[in-house]
């Protein structure tokens, strides 16, 4: 089994775990109050389009903050 806490993740994956687009995504990244994860340089370029990852755990746990948030409405 992958270790959610060191195991990276592509946009693709990202995308099918969150079901939001790329371009949103990013916009969240820019939010600081969004709390979505920054993704992890794969190499030493600071180009764009460098290759980027995300740690699985940190998406995961964003999921599951939201969840939260919606619960704590419900409630």
């Amino acid at each position: 089994a992958r270790d959610p806490a060191t195991t990276l993740i592509r946009i693709s994956e990202v995308i099918a775990i969150v079901g939001l687009a790329r371009p949103t995504i990013y916009k969240l990244m820019q939010q600081q109050d969004s709390g979505f994860p920054l993704p992890v340089k794969l190499s030493n370029s600071n180009a764009r389009g460098a290759p980027v990852a995300w740690v699985l755990g940190e998406v995961q746990a964003w999921t599951r903050a939201r969840i939260a948030a919606r619960d704590q409405v419900a409630a």
